[in-house]
């Protein structure tokens, strides 16, 4: 069944697939989103070890979810890898940095005599969950707001910024995306924290994860508006079916009323992040993060099917549209994607183990006593 779909098909599933690898990495930002908390909810040593051990049991998953998300657009969009990862690599480069000294501050931080201490590596792990998170985002808004490239008839980007892909962060959208998706990281690592760690005798810890939740979503919210309101009236790259790129008056907006689900998907989501930060600040519930972990999901999902749907180039160029890339002239052969596809059959069962895994590590709450002799970060 599979091998007799048609090429346009399998972009789209395709696209579906790494727009739901994306929307799930920005869920998986509570990791990195709990990073930055660590002086602002932390008061002393044990509060500091149950955020960064709660934390430290999943920041793998997160770190996997990006590479999987990285090595879907390279077999499915190779175009598009070739073009961003090979022209905007300062950015990609820095990104990567933010990641490598996470791992390096987790793996680090409680050796004995390490040789920065432990400052350092929570240092580290602040960048990473600010400036790592800022900087994907930045460069997410790319697909609305376009790269500086050109590419030849055989292909060669030439990159016409030379910052290579760093000046993103420069643009106001961008930006806004960045820091919104920054702050909506702290909320959700407020979130999961509060689910994760047993708060018996640290009634004040708890008290000031749950006001986290709530004033770094307010801190969000200028942010998010500005993103959604010139998300919704700024011109678009919209593409004919000649396959020539051209600016679009109200491109973004057409898309979400052409597609109805995807504006219930991005509805949905924010109502449920709110209905999460309302529970995590009114209430003594722990739960708060299986709302807004998955009404981030949905809105990350109506992201990205904004910027890849109806007739849109997801990669647009700047300097040169018609070097603009689709999801029709920056995907793999037919072949390749058939082949992919009939692997892809596999995700539910990895998915399904990673819930397994997930529900063993959490069966029983991080609690202060475990600190005392069980500190792994």
């Amino acid at each position: 069944m599979i091998g007799n779909l048609d090429t346009t098909t399998l972009q789209q599933i395709w696209w579906l697939i790494c727009s739901l690898l994306g929307a799930l990495f920005l869920f998986l930002t509570f990791v990195q989103g709990g990073q930055t908390l660590l002086w602002q909810c932390a008061e002393n040593d044990t509060e500091k070890s149950l955020i960064i051990n709660s934390l430290g049991r999943k920041w793998e998953i997160t770190f996997t979810t990006l590479v999987l998300f990285g090595g879907a657009l390279f077999a499915a969009f190779p175009k598009f890898y070739a073009t961003s990862f090979g022209g905007a690599y300062w950015v990609w480069m820095l990104i990567l940095f933010t990641f490598v000294v996470q791992a390096v501050s987790y793996e680090y931080r409680s050796k004995p005599n390490n040789l920065l201490g432990r400052g350092i590596y929570e240092l580290f792990l602040f960048i990473n969950g600010s400036l790592g998170i800022l900087l994907i985002g930045a460069a997410v808004g790319t697909f609305f707001t376009g790269a500086d490239f050109r590419l030849n008839e055989y292909n060669f980007v030439t990159w016409a910024n030379p910052l290579r892909g760093l000046e993103a962060a420069f643009s106001l959208f961008n930006l806004a995306l960045g820091i919104f998706l920054v702050f909506n990281a702290r909320v959700l690592g407020a979130m999961y924290l509060l689910n994760n760690i047993d708060f018996k005798g640290l009634s004040k810890f708890e008290g000031r994860l749950r006001r986290a939740a709530l004033v770094n979503f307010i801190i969000s919210l200028p942010f998010l508006l500005y993103f959604l309101i010139r998300l919704i009236t700024m011109k678009g790259f919209g593409v004919n079916t000649a396959g020539v790129v051209s600016m679009v008056p109200g491109k973004y907006l057409g898309n979400l009323l052409a597609s109805p689900l995807t504006l219930i998907l991005l509805v949905a989501g924010l109502l449920l992040v709110i209905a999460g930060v309302i529970y995590a600040a009114r209430s003594t519930g722990r739960a708060a993060i299986w709302m807004a972990g998955p009404g981030t999901i949905l809105v990350g999902l109506a992201i990205f099917f904004t910027a890849g749907y109806n007739n849109t180039a997801f990669y647009p160029s700047k300097v040169d549209l018609q070097s603009s890339l689709t999801i029709y002239n920056a995907s793999s052969s037919h072949y390749t994607l058939t082949i992919m596809t009939y692997v892809a059959l596999l995700i539910p069962f990895v998915l399904a183990y990673i819930g397994h895994v997930w529900n063993a590590m959490d069966s029983r709450k991080l609690s202060a006593d475990e600190m005392a002799y069980d500190d792994l970060y």
